[in-house]
């Protein structure tokens, strides 16, 4: 993929509308479409629990890192940090086991080459912001808000497809956006009615979506930089993302935080931080594998239930009593998630079936 065929308004496009030829997913086998039905459920079965599992680890790891009142931890950008850290040496030493195994075109050679790395800082810069505020939510929400408190990267993707393409949505997909929006503002009622509101914690969720927004228009931009490998995206990105938390880790007084932490030589504690960089690194390979056995639609689905799911188990692990509204308001987020994913999956499927469509409008199916 040649810097030419990636104009502005192409990568922004793919960036905000996706499509079957986005190179951050998996390449479709075809082998699996002549496998028996039972094997493909059975594959289908096996990736979205992966999926669910990995997901949901991952968030309540990394809720125990950010805000146990047994661990005593108040350095969020280290933890994150870390997990960065902890993805790019994995990213190095998979394609150096990849080098010294059989060939692997999926883990290409990495080396670190200090023009690509300044190419990638905008990215880098935009990662680290949604990375950070993912976590400085999730340490100031519970985990049952945390799905609501970071809901609105669906809005700002219409936003963004709006202020940056001039791109217009369907009455349908803002219907569902509105009650987005609606659960959205509905929960930060509920949790101020029950004492439990952060606005500390809102800020940074609002922050979070929209740099996930912005982060995948910059990850389509950044791509041709990198030959279109995610890979070796993810290693450079993860590389500079280390450099800049130094400084800011610096100025937020972390260091100090981390002499004087009593637990620093615990093995329990580096297991624990080396589990939740793991499964953080694991997230993206297991979506990938998620919407290569599904499919993008599904895996939106998924996600939505997986976010049911997860709230419930929060709840009840947490032992947390909510009142009919503050459910009301996830099922209002839910609901219009799942209601957007699937106005947006007929739009495209009706786009991609009516031959009198042209070709530039199908590209505009989007957000």
């Amino acid at each position: 993929m040649s810097r030419a065929q990636l104009t502005r308004t192409g990568i922004l496009r793919m960036a905000l509308g996706g499509g079957a030829t986005d190179p951050l997913l998996p390449a479709e086998g075809g082998g699996d479409q002549q496998a028996p039905f039972l094997l493909r459920a059975l594959r289908i079965a096996v990736v979205v629990c992966l999926y669910w599992f990995t997901s949901i680890a991952m968030v309540f790891l990394n809720k125990y890192l950010l805000d146990s009142p047994s661990l005593r931890l108040d350095a969020p950008l280290f933890v994150t940090f870390f997990q960065c850290a902890l993805t790019a040496a994995l990213c190095l030493g998979l394609s150096l086991g990849a080098a010294c195994g059989p060939p692997c075109p999926g883990l290409p050679a990495l080396r670190l080459d200090p023009k690509v790395s300044r190419s990638v800082l905008p990215l880098s810069v935009v990662f680290i912001g949604m990375v950070t505020s993912n976590n400085l939510c999730l340490k100031h929400v519970g985990v049952a808000f945390y799905n609501v408190g970071r809901s609105l990267t669906t809005v700002f993707n219409v936003l963004l497809s709006y202020l940056l393409l001039k791109q217009t949505t369907s009455i349908y997909a803002l219907l569902a956006c509105g009650v987005i929006i609606g659960g959205f503002w509905l929960g930060v009622d509920q949790e101020g009615a029950e004492g439990t509101l952060s606005w500390t914690g809102i800020f940074f969720g609002i922050s979070a979506s929209l740099c996930v927004s912005l982060n995948a228009i910059y990850t389509k931009k950044v791509l041709p930089v990198v030959d279109g490998s995610i890979w070796r995206l993810t290693f450079y990105n993860n590389v500079n993302a280390c450099v800049l938390f130094f400084p800011l880790m610096m100025l937020m007084g972390e260091f100090h935080t981390l002499y004087h932490f009593d637990k620093l030589g615990s093995p329990s504690f580096w297991g624990m931080m080396i589990l939740g960089g793991v499964f953080g690194f694991a997230i993206g390979y297991v979506a990938g594998l998620q919407i290569k056995f599904t499919s993008p639609l599904t895996h939106n689905v998924s996600g939505t239930a997986k976010a049911c799911a997860q709230t419930v188990l929060a709840v009840v692990y947490f032992e947390e009593t909510k009142s009919f509204l503050w459910w009301t308001s996830n099922l209002m987020v839910l609901g219009g998630s799942f209601a957007y994913t699937w106005v947006k999956g007929l739009e495209m499927r009706k786009v991609q079936e009516d031959p009198n469509v042209k070709s530039n409008e199908r590209n505009e199916t989007g957000v």
